[in-house]
């Protein structure tokens, strides 16, 4: 095979794979945000009605929560068998696992018909989600990252990224649809919060054919072929780097607990209330232009961060989510639809600042024989100090003192966190990710541990990743 003809099999295997990770992240998200979506539309009268409108809301918020709390055990168990069995396979289990849940909760019977057993049901379809969801994330990613060249690593793993704010923006789109033109008003109650839950399943067989004609990752073909799989890599994980995967969950957080607060089911819920007196629909279309927003952002930081480094545009991004924070409830208590606009404009810049490098910071974070493992369960505990129980908190936070004010605090405490996180890791960008490079991979990730220098040598044969990797020795 000439060089030529090499470097166009490689290129386009790079766009297959970049084309079935966005799409399956797409509709793996969709899945994900309906069930927040509806969570504060109508499942507290659909399906916790006998605990009354405020408390049944808070409980529809905590099973939005609940997802989360099993959100780690997909990761363990994707991780585990990820790196012993490879990304792909990994991939297909989890595309299947979420769209059947989703589908099963659009046939369920509501509390009226099915009483007590209708809230269980709910509740169990809703952790099936949860476990899918930590492992496709991890596996995702890094079918990305570890096909990319070392100088586009940032852009290819925005790429899946993309697949959140895609399917928060096809989550709202279809909603908005089936409220404002063909369910609106009680027909929405009735049976038009089922069909975007049905859709489901035409999805996933779309995204199945694309998934299954990729490709395995090129660093799990070449431990596959030198039967370098850790066989217990959870155990080496936790054994060797437990500090990092604390901190990489940190870096997370406070990303998670902003994008669920700004684009999950909190703010629909919070500005269609008398109080703030929104029109279900209009929210549900400046959800989606938020979605739209935050696309772009994260879309911009990938590449970005293949410029300026992973850590420095996370640190740019935390910081603009400072004030934006505090604006959020400002701008949309004035119940001004433009301000409503303004203030999402304002959250979904930071928000995407702070997620499109993610996947490229943590697969080059973490070795590669415990990285399946590293960045799932990394990516899982970020979720759950996040974004788990964040509509949960601000409402019982609203609840408790009458005033925005506090949500904001909350978020802004949280933010904090991510960046302090963000500040104790180093940038690794363009580093050699492959197993034979597994002995310099493990040293230098945090700013505690002292950075090899490298040379051109230490690249095997990658010269952009040797020049990219001069980074590697300073903070």
């Amino acid at each position: 095979m000439s060089v030529e003809t090499s470097q166009y099999s490689r290129s386009s295997n790079q766009k297959r794979v970049a084309a079935a990770t966005l799409i399956g992240t797409t509709i793996e998200w969709y899945d994900f945000f309906i069930y927040a979506t509806m969570a504060g539309l109508v499942f507290a009268q659909l399906f916790f009605e006998p605990a009354g409108p405020s408390i049944g809301l808070l409980i529809s918020f905590a099973s939005v929560g609940i997802s989360f709390l099993f959100r780690p055990l997909g990761a363990f168990l994707a991780g585990h068998y990820g790196d012993k069995l490879g990304r792909r396979f990994i991939l297909m289990v989890t595309l299947i696992g979420m769209g059947v849940a989703t589908t099963l909760i659009g046939l369920l019977p509501t509390y009226e018909t099915l009483g007590i057993v209708a809230p269980i049901l709910l509740l169990v379809l809703r952790i099936v989600q949860g476990i899918s969801a930590g492992g496709e994330w991890g596996g995702a990613v890094l079918m990305a990252v570890e096909h990319a060249p070392a100088k586009r690593r940032g852009l290819a793993g925005c790429v899946p990224q993309l697949g959140v704010p895609l399917g928060m923006l096809m989550a709202t789109g279809i909603t908005a649809l089936m409220t404002g033109v063909i369910a609106p008003g009680d027909a929405f109650l009735e049976w038009g919060w089922r069909v975007p839950f049905l859709l489901s399943i035409v999805l996933i067989v779309v995204g199945y054919v694309v998934r299954i004609a990729v490709d395995e990752s090129p660093v799990f073909q070449e431990m596959a072929e030198k039967k370098e799989q850790a066989k217990v890599p959870i155990v080496d994980l936790f054994r060797r780097y437990w500090y990092l995967v604390i901190i990489a969950a940190f870096i997370f957080s406070g990303n998670n607990a902003v994008g669920y607060m700004s684009t999950g089911g909190f703010l629909p819920a919070y500005a269609t209330t008398d109080t703030i007196g929104f029109d279900r629909t209009e929210i549900l279309v400046a959800m989606s232009f938020a979605s739209a927003i935050w696309f772009l952002s994260t879309l911009a930081s990938g590449p970005l961060s293949d410029k300026i480094g992973r850590r420095r545009t996370y640190i740019i991004g935390y910081i603009w989510l400072i004030p934006s924070v505090f604006l959020l409830f400002i701008l949309i208590n004035t119940g001004s639809l433009a301000m409503v606009y303004l203030a999402l404009l304002l959250v979904c810049i930071g928000t995407g600042l702070t997620y499109g490098p993610q996947a490229a910071l943590y697969s080059e974070l973490f070795p590669a024989s415990v990285r399946f493992s590293g960045v799932s369960i990394s990516y899982a505990l970020g979720a759950v100090i996040g974004g788990a129980f964040a509509p949960t908190i601000a409402q019982a936070l609203l609840d408790a003192t009458g005033s925005s004010m506090a949500i904001s605090i909350y978020l802004c405490v949280m933010v904090l966190l991510g960046l302090v996180a963000v500040l104790l890791v180093r940038d690794r960008k363009g580093i050699d990710m492959s197993i034979k490079n597994e002995e310099e991979q493990a040293t230098g990730m945090t700013v505690f541990e002292p950075a090899r220098t490298v040379t051109a040598s230490d690249s095997h044969g990658d010269p952009s990743g040797a020049d990219q990797h001069r980074q590697h020795t300073g903070v």
